[in-house]
């Protein structure tokens, strides 16, 4: 079982480190995963032998706070709600804490400092006999400072008599030493002045350390704020998605339409959506149209049209129309709770590349405590017992010391990584996901609804001499219209598209496995394959060969004949998506070597596959056996990333190292797939690993960094440089640069956000199949010189028809070739004269 959990009490990578151990510890559990970030952990248990109770006991146990998501409020459907409060508020006390932190730390400064950097402070100031009074001046200026940072010291030693120190026990340790040590100095310059001993006095007056205490907290609290300022930034794309979400839902019920909270939304409600409101729950529409932005949900700016029967979901907006749809899914199985789930899910999961950070983490601070006390010990020996130069050393060492960085590397650009993919309509599942992915070599296509549309679709249109287009296409359709098959579907919605009225029929009778036959307006008609129309004596002549040409480049050929006569040919297949080769080409360019796995035929899927320039296709193969060909390939050394429809290519989606699910519109619960993507353009999935790459370099870089920075302050610190260079860092100056540390290793994580595809989708589906219908009525002539017989005449129309999107007829007597397609006149040219013909015109 998985359960989530809130935790509270975490402040560093140390304590999730903590916590993280204290529930593993447990026999039951079998994962934890604790996001630093969210304040949640994710655990996978036996619920047999364990229980929310004992789990959330173990937390408890490690010195921190955990309890069930519902427990604190939070919705399971969307977690990143439930921390926007706590957030704002975590803020809003670290601002008033720095405010009052700066009240007091900037007269205690200059009042300690003023006198070395040759600041004007009043002569009373200077009078050894004063430095009692000055130094409790110092003091009483500390404490407020103290007193209002106390979180650090509370929990900081709580986790050092535990045995578990975090970053808040070096910050406590550090900042105590020094505040003990100025009162000790208290007691040195009392002892000097009762005893007329100048030179003690004027030495402990100047060995105060108060403004470094007071500073130290003050710095650490401003970088505390700008770093959680800035992590707040990383989850803008779900908090945005989340506010899209209406609150109330306008329900017809009892025959009036109700405003009703969307919690009281039930599958089965009527839902009235005007223009400009957003829709609460998915479902489908039953009544009325419009055009609706669901940019929020898939990445896709252009408005898409709904109707009756069509599926909406949360969190799209109504662009234009007013329509009513029926409520399919509410609350937690919307599609934008789903969403907000999988990432957060995602964010709260490690990466494989983290795990170095978290074993560090979980040593770092006992490690560089102990370097703290063997660094003061070796100066005091050094020194000949000089007690300041030690605790310089060592207090420095302390505050220098960033696990905060470290832990911090990789999961913000993990959250980052995930935001900014569910903006782009690309849900990732995990962390280890967008990790693996950046590591394919191979990418492992699903031919059909991945590649191609997924349903067939009138491709050419051939009228034999005698008949027009829009003829053949009437007669067609009229036929086709009462058949169930596919194909015929295709040719009745291409005759709707271009408006062509149709004609009643009668006797319609459907032959398996042939065609169709009807009477129309007395005549009888014929639809089928070539095998129909011969066994029923019709002459093709021809316009074999047109069909032959089609057929080799992938296309279903269906004769049309009338009262004994060739009426035409139309095509029909599956045709390749506007952005297909787009994507393939995209998958090159990245490296990738590109395989095409279908069902299908071999010869329809070669023809794609020539198309696309995709050279390796694997074809003819059943949905079981397609895990053995990802198996296959894994064997030989490659890492493989299978995209596919998410159902029938489960297998090898499980399979394969890294699932990715394309075309799974609002069904984003899909389990095989470790990527959904929301909308079926393969491009996604071009996106998907040029955002895993930015991802996974982005956290190396942090980890760099985060590494370098302790390398070289620990040693700065301890003072290593100091016999060579005379370098060593002060405590003051080791605060900012621990604060800065933390800032920097976040805002290199938003940098993330400026993260752009390199390939972008040229046009719109819609625009697209609007060009590629205009191409295919595109006719013209070429004049052919060299043809003397039949098989000539084969040779050219075979030779054109070779060429992708052409059709072509020749004719023998007339030294003519008939060309339909979107090949252009020098490709026209030159294939005829490959052939061994000449090309004397086009027209």
């Amino acid at each position: 079982m998985k359960q989530k959990f809130t935790v509270t009490g975490m402040t560093c990578s140390a304590c999730s480190a903590h916590v993280t151990k204290a529930v593993e510890k447990l026999p039951g559990v079998s994962s934890v995963n604790v996001n630093l970030l969210g304040g949640s952990m994710l655990v996978e248990y036996d619920p047999q032998s364990e229980s929310p109770d004992t789990i959330i006991a173990a937390v408890d146990a490690a010195g921190y706070g955990a309890s069930l998501p519902a427990a604190g409020g939070t919705k399971a459907a969307a977690p990143v709600q439930g921390q926007v409060p706590s957030m704002e508020a975590e803020l809003a006390g670290m601002k008033r804490r720095f405010t009052v932190s700066l009240a007091f730390l900037i007269p205690l400064f200059y009042l300690a400092m003023g006198h070395m950097m040759g600041w004007p402070l009043p002569h009373f100031f200077h009078d050894p006999g004063n430095a009692l009074l000055v130094a409790l001046i110092q003091f009483l200026l500390v404490l407020p400072i103290l007193y209002i940072n106390d979180k650090y010291y509370r929990v900081g030693f709580q986790a050092l008599l535990r045995g578990a120190p975090n970053m808040d026990s070096l910050i406590a340790v550090g900042s105590a030493a020094a505040v003990i040590y100025g009162v000790a100095a208290l007691f040195q310059i009392g002892w000097g002045l009762g005893h007329g001993d100048a030179d003690r006095v004027v030495r402990w007056s100047m060995d105060l350390y108060f403004e470094s205490a007071g500073m130290i907290l003050t710095l650490i609290t401003l970088g505390k704020f700008l770093e959680t300022r800035s992590k707040g930034k990383t989850s803008e794309a779900i908090s945005r998605l989340m506010d899209l979400a209406p609150k109330t839902a306008t329900v017809v019920r009892d025959g009036s339409e109700t405003e009703v909270p969307v919690e009281d939304v039930v599958v089965g409600d009527l839902i009235v959506v005007r223009p400009g409101q957003s829709l609460p729950v998915d479902g489908v529409v039953t009544d009325g149209a419009s055009s609706v932005d669901e940019s929020a949900l898939t990445g896709e700016s252009i408005p898409v049209e709904k109707g009756p029967g069509d599926r909406v979901a949360a969190a799209s907006i109504n662009k234009s129309g007013f329509f009513t749809f029926r409520a399919t899914r509410v609350g937690e199985d919307t599609t934008l709770a789903q969403m907000i789930a999988l990432v957060d899910e995602a964010a709260s999961s490690k990466a494989p590349i983290a795990k170095l950070a978290d074993q560090v983490a979980g040593v770092f601070v006992p490690v560089v405590m102990a370097i703290a006390l063997v660094t003061a010990v070796v100066w005091l020996i050094a020194t000949g017992g000089d007690i300041t130069r030690a605790l310089t050393a060592g207090v420095s060492v302390l505050v220098i010391s960033c696990p905060c960085a470290l832990g911090l590397a990789t999961p913000v650009a993990i959250l980052v990584g995930t935001g900014k993919g569910a903006e782009n309509g690309i849900l990732v599942k995990s962390a280890e996901a967008l990790e693996t992915l950046h590591t394919v070599q191979t990418v492992v296509l699903d031919k059909t609804g991945t590649v191609t549309q997924g349903k067939p679709r009138v491709t050419d249109l051939y009228p034999h001499e005698g008949v027009t287009t829009e003829e053949l296409l009437c007669i067609a359709a009229s036929l086709e219209k009462p058949s169930e098959h596919p194909l015929a579907e295709a040719i009745v919605a291409e005759a709707q598209e271009r408006a062509i009225p149709l004609a009643p029929v009668k006797d319609f009778q459907a032959l398996h496995g042939r065609g169709v036959q009807a009477e129309i307006q007395g005549a009888r008609y014929l639809a089928g394959n070539r095998a129909m129309l011969e066994e029923h004596g019709v002459e093709l002549g021809a316009d074999r060969l047109i069909a032959d040409g089609l057929a080799e480049n992938g296309r279903t050929p269906l004769y049309f004949a009338g009262d004994g006569k060739l009426l035409g040919i139309i095509a029909v297949a599956d045709t390749v998506k506007p952005t297909s080769a787009q994507a393939i080409q995209g998958f090159r360019d990245l490296g990738l070597d590109v395989v095409m796995l279908t069902g299908d035929n071999r010869r329809t899927a070669e023809a794609i596959g020539r198309e696309l320039g995709v050279t390796q296709v694997i074809a003819e193969v059943l949905p079981q056996d397609k895990e053995k060909v990802v198996s296959r390939l894994q064997q030989e050394g490659k890492r493989v990333a299978m995209v596919g429809d998410g159902i029938n290519d489960a297998p090898a989606l499980a399979r394969s190292d890294v699932g990715l699910a394309i075309g799974a519109g609002t069904d984003v619960a899909i389990e095989s797939a470790d990527i959904v993507l929301m909308k079926s353009d393969l491009l996604d999935a071009v996106t998907a690993v040029e955002l895993s790459r930015a991802t996974i370099r982005n956290v190396k870089e942090n980890l760099f960094w985060a590494f370098l920075y302790n390398t070289i302050g620990i040693p700065l610190a301890a003072g290593v440089f100091f016999p060579v260079l005379g370098w060593q860092l002060n405590p003051m100056f080791a605060a900012a640069a621990m604060s800065l540390s933390s800032v920097s290793v976040v805002s290199n994580a938003l940098r993330l956000k400026l993260f752009q595809p390199r390939h972008k989708a040229a046009a719109s589906p819609k625009t697209q199949s609007k060009t590629e219908k205009e191409v295919y009525v595109m006719e013209r002539t070429l004049t052919i010189e060299g043809m003397m017989c039949q098989h000539c005449a084969a040779h050219v129309t075979k030779a054109l028809n070779a060429l992708p999107g052409v059709t072509a007829t020749v004719d023998l007597d007339a030294k003519t070739a008939t060309v339909t397609g979107s090949a252009d006149d020098e490709a026209l040219k030159k294939a005829v004269e490959d052939a061994g013909y000449q090309v004397t015109a086009i027209s």
